[in-house]
């Protein structure tokens, strides 16, 4: 089985990383399954896949349409005798949709990673109901359920939770100590948010979470850290930040490789996302036992529940987010029985293997036809 698996994204996130654990669970455990990966030249996913094992190609992308690219996916269907495309960001299902003009390419799946609505444009229901396209994989239930309002046959959506590698994260240590870095001692409370600087994690939130934390004048004392790549968003963020007087409290990082190893020097997670298909960091929090206070929304509630594994509380809601670091840290016997929860869950339901088998069943259906 041949398996063309298609990235039009130029950042790094967990949707590429995702691509990237898949396919390593591929090829360790499924051999049989030959997978080639086809990312944007130059970009952070390409830098990113020289440091693996993998095959990929690359292609120029310098504007949406870029034939280049198409034209590319044509090549390697054709040189190489590719049986599925596996697609996984929505610019890449134009770019194969566009491609599949030129030429009979074979069947399709897309992978659905976020819980942002499908737009009720006729040009992007087209490409989501294209009728190669035999599979949309979601990544949570919510996300099948928002997808399902603009796909016509739902027989093609599937829900198939992403993992994290345990392996990777048992075999790995960091190379930063966190406290060192960042000035602070062991007596400071550090609350960490891994994310991109993209709207749908509302790192403003985050901001007035610290500030609510802070107003409260307590003994606490408290550090919140904040990493991931920096975007047209950064500046307004830390404006935000020093017009508060909040830079000693609020330290942001940017992009740090393996970010996720970072995670058990944290006492909190805390994730103030808007919108979200699931976090994987949240896998990994749950895998490290790393306590989580995050926000209700997209997927998040069908892996994090409240009481039990982690504390939730409603999207733009600091004041809440805020009174649940409190609580969990005044609470310090529920911290050991969250995270022993959220551990067992994690190895029994979201790790990489169980998302390449359930992957792997899916294509077999499709290449044989099967519902």
């Amino acid at each position: 089985m041949k398996i063309l698996h298609i990235s039009a994204v130029k950042s790094w996130g967990g949707g590429e990383n995702q691509i990237e654990l898949l396919c390593e669970e591929f090829k360790s455990d499924f051999p049989e399954v030959e997978n080639i990966i086809l990312c944007v030249k130059g970009g952070l996913f390409h830098k990113r896949l020289k440091n693996t094992n993998l095959n990929f190609k690359t292609a120029p992308l310098s504007f949406n349409f870029d034939l280049r690219y198409s034209l590319k996916i044509r090549e390697i269907c054709k040189n190489h005798k590719i049986d599925l495309i596996h697609i996984h960001d929505p610019k890449a299902l134009s770019l194969v949709v566009l491609a599949d003009k030129f030429l009979n390419l074979p069947k399709m799946v897309f992978s659905k990673k976020t819980s942002f609505p499908i737009k009720n444009r006729k040009q992007t229901l087209y490409k989501y109901n294209y009728p190669k396209i035999k599979r949309i994989l979601c990544v949570s239930k919510k996300t099948r359920e928002i997808a399902g309002k603009s796909i016509t046959d739902h027989n093609r959506l599937k829900t198939i939770y992403h993992g994290i590698s345990i392996e990777k994260q048992k075999n790995t240590t960091a190379e930063i100590n966190l406290r060192e870095q960042l000035g602070i001692d062991k007596e400071m409370i550090l609350v960490g948010n891994i994310g991109n600087h993209i709207p749908a994690k509302d790192l403003n939130t985050f901001i007035n979470t610290a500030e609510k934390i802070i107003q409260k004048k307590q003994k606490l004392k408290f550090h919140f850290v904040q990493i991931g790549h920096f975007s047209s968003e950064t500046s307004q963020l830390i404006d935000k930040i020093q017009s508060n007087n909040l830079e000693t409290y609020i330290s942001f990082l940017g992009f740090i490789e393996n970010a996720s190893l970072l995670i058990p020097q944290l006492d909190f997670l805390l994730l103030s996302s808007k919108s979200e298909g699931v976090p994987n960091v949240i896998y990994e929090a749950f895998y490290h036992k790393t306590p989580v206070i995050a926000t209700n929304v997209g997927g998040i509630p069908e892996i994090v529940t409240h009481m039990e594994n982690g504390l939730l509380a409603d999207a733009f809601n600091a004041e809440k987010l805020a009174e649940h670091l409190l609580f969990l840290n005044k609470n310090r016997e529920l911290i050991s029985r969250f995270a022993e929860n959220g551990y067992q869950k994690v190895l029994e339901n979201f790790t990489t293997k169980r998302m390449a088998q359930q992957t792997l069943q899916e294509y077999k259906n499709v290449l044989y036809g099967r519902y």
